[in-house]
């Protein structure tokens, strides 16, 4: 265990930022097709009405969120020669990339058409509900493996750069397999299998890079087991925590309502045969911009930034609602923009919460870091399952037309391709402000951590904490 008090102990060599950085290429990959391809290819291609598929992705992002806790908990309290967030990485992997694989299969059941949709719908709840528990065992303790990495406030800023790159290049990775696949089989059925099982194998290879190329070097003493309501009061007790949660919620919501939605936009109501190159461009500007924005972040901090990609990012949401069927230029640009504010996305609210960690260390004395991860994700998630619900409801109540498996889709009702419209633009939009009024109260500034950061070195060496060495916004350190 490195020395936590040492000055230069939380900088990190670049073979270990490239080794953690490889960790989240796997699910980048897997998230963007669930995020962008689950829901057409429940409804276009394994036949599902829209009210079904919404409830599949409702059941898989609930048993998610549920897991969270249970796992985060239970990874604090491992032990183990591999260490306690590497051996769940190890195990869980290859049932992540199995169980990610088989949401791409569409068997049959039955020649009855009734009979055969609700045995689909009870394969895919179930295949969701075991690969979000696959995804949860591998993803959650990576996820928590950053505040063991490094205590550097700008370093961690960094280091979430190298995760998120490579999570944005697997993003770009999946889309580009999408996209020639899509070119070589025409067949959808089997586009998706191809895809699926290759993304699968490509998905789980990083995580074995994470595992042997990171070391667990700043760990504390692992906590007694702590209930449920405690934790609950552990999580909400800390005020700069909810509005990190918010403004994490608030961004991903809004990102993965417009991901699920653009595949209908783009192929009912912008006529393109295609949706693969329009989400590319977004994950291509975004992964050039994570490192821009990183850059600016050390110079005028991380809420600044937030700020600045967001109100680039609500222009473009708000725009696509009013381009028209063929102007593909249009559609380009606004798709550019909205890839710009979604770097911020991914890379400021990751950042903001091990600050908030190290709050709740300097309160309380311990390090209870897989709580906070987990109840970040927790709440994200169950946001995220009602939103996508409420979406597929609302395109099976306003006349949506499911595809019938090989047969070419339909065209959808003037209601439909209005709902469509309003879940990519004004809804994002809304959601998106909400936002950026939570980032402008976050309380915790660049000086805020150093002073935070400043007492826990003189907690840990034993001194009186001095008065004037009290944070210089008090109200940081109250409780709500």
């Amino acid at each position: 265990m490195i020395d936590p008090i040492s000055p230069t102990s939380g900088k990190l060599s670049l073979k270990t930022k490239l080794a953690y950085g490889a960790g989240d290429m796997g699910a980048g990959i897997t998230a963007t097709l669930l995020v962008f391809s689950l829901l057409i290819f429940l409804t276009n291609v394994a036949g599902l009405n829209p009210g079904l598929a919404g409830t599949v992705l409702l059941i898989g992002k609930i048993s998610d969120a549920i897991n969270d806790p249970i796992i985060g908990v239970l990874s604090d309290r491992t032990k183990s020669r591999w260490g306690r967030r590497h051996s769940w990485m190890l195990w869980g992997s290859i049932p992540f990339g199995l169980f990610f694989f088989l949401q791409w299969v569409v068997p049959r059941f039955s020649a009855n058409a009734a009979i055969n949709q609700w045995a689909l719908f009870g394969y895919y709840v179930i295949i969701a509900v075991l690969f979000n528990l696959a995804f949860t065992a591998v993803n959650l303790p990576y996820t928590a493996l950053t505040p063991e990495l490094t205590q550097d406030y700008n370093e961690r800023t960094s280091l979430n750069s190298f995760r998120f790159a490579f999570s944005i290049g697997g993003s770009i990775l999946a889309l580009v397999i999408g996209l020639l696949i899509s070119q070589w089989i025409k067949n959808p059925s089997q586009q998706y299998f191809v895809i699926g099982l290759g993304c699968a194998i490509v998905s789980i290879l990083p995580l074995y890079w994470c595992v042997w190329g990171t070391e667990e070097r700043y760990t504390a003493e692992t906590s007694e087991a702590i209930p449920i309501l405690e934790q609950v009061k552990i999580a909400f007790a800390n005020r700069p925590f909810l509005f990190v949660i918010g403004i994490y919620m608030c961004s991903w919501l809004a990102f993965q309502l417009t991901a699920s939605i653009i595949p209908y936009y783009v192929t009912s109501w912008m006529e393109r045969d295609s949706y693969f190159e329009v989400a590319l461009l977004v994950q291509v500007v975004a992964i050039i911009m994570l490192f821009v924005w990183s850059s600016i972040s050390e110079r005028i901090g991380k809420r600044m930034v937030y700020f600045m990609g967001m109100s680039l990012w609500i222009i473009a949401q708000s725009g696509l609602f009013f381009l028209q069927p063929g102007q593909i230029v249009g559609l380009y640009l606004l798709s550019m923009m909205a890839g710009v504010g979604v770097a911020t996305a991914y890379l400021i609210p990751w950042s903001m919460l091990p600050d908030v960690i190290e709050l709740d260390e300097l309160k309380t004395g311990k390090r209870r870091e897989g709580i906070f991860y987990a109840f970040m994700v927790l709440l994200q998630k169950m946001g995220l399952a009602l939103g996508l619900f409420l979406v597929g409801l609302a395109l099976e109540n306003t006349g949506f037309i499911s595809s019938t498996p090989g047969q070419p889709v339909p065209i959808q009702p003037d209601s439909a391709l209005l709902a469509i419209r309003i879940a990519i633009g004004p809804l994002p939009t809304l959601i998106l402000l909400i936002g950026l009024l939570l980032a402008y109260f976050y309380p915790i500034s660049r000086e805020v951590h150093a002073e935070i950061l400043l007492q826990l070195r003189e907690k840990r060496l034993g001194l009186e904490t001095s008065a004037n060495h009290a944070p210089p916004q008090m109200d940081v350190m109250d409780e709500p």
